[in-house]
């Protein structure tokens, strides 16, 4: 019986802990491919992803926690220590930034933000088409203007929106139970 794809978009969730494998080369990038189809006012195409595998996660870690002290925003110990368990098991994170384009007055960066993250959410619907897992997360020096710079993403000239964490769920899980949408609906009539 086959899962109709209404249903498989509903029964989707996001996943912390994940194993490899990682998605193979194809899927990834069908996955990748998937953002280019969100929805963005004026083409401008505002989305940027930069792959971070294998070791390059472990780095990822040390480089990051080392900026936010630098920053002034040291992680505790105990924390820096869950979020390396974390990642030591993490085969693909995908790094999300806007770019922002400070010459185009025309559409707000609001916009822009909003696209990007249609595009990641098509990423995620994506990524659990092809059975794998991932979560969308803003920890690990989001906010941190040295963390965006490190990355390769000009402070100046994207705003930095997190990380993708994508990989083979370690548990399996059901979607948690949603809330009924008519709490989060009203009509609007003109009257």
């Amino acid at each position: 019986m086959s899962v109709a794809p209404i249903d498989f978009l509903l029964s989707r969730r996001s996943v912390k802990f994940v194993q490899e494998p990682a998605p193979s080369s194809e899927e990834l990038a069908r996955i990748l491919q998937s953002a280019m189809s969100a929805p963005d006012h004026g083409r401008l195409q505002p989305w940027r992803f930069k792959l971070i595998r294998g070791a390059a996660v472990g780095r990822l870690a040390d480089t990051v926690f080392t900026l936010m002290e630098e920053a002034g925003s040291p992680i505790p110990p105990h924390k820096a220590e869950i979020t390396r368990r974390w990642l030591s098991k993490v085969p693909l994170m995908l790094a999300v930034a806007c770019k922002l384009d400070h010459a185009n007055t025309k559409i707000p960066e609001e916009e822009r933000m909003l696209a990007t993250g249609a595009a990641v959410t098509n990423i995620l619907n994506a990524v659990h088409m092809l059975g794998y897992a991932a979560y969308w997360s803003t920890g690990l020096g989001t906010y941190v203007d040295q963390v965006t710079d490190a990355l390769g993403f000009d402070s100046l000239d994207y705003r930095f929106m997190g990380y993708i964490a994508i990989g083979t769920p370690i548990e399996s899980g059901q979607a948690p139970e949603r809330p009924d949408y008519h709490q989060f609906v009203s009509e609007w009539t003109g009257a």
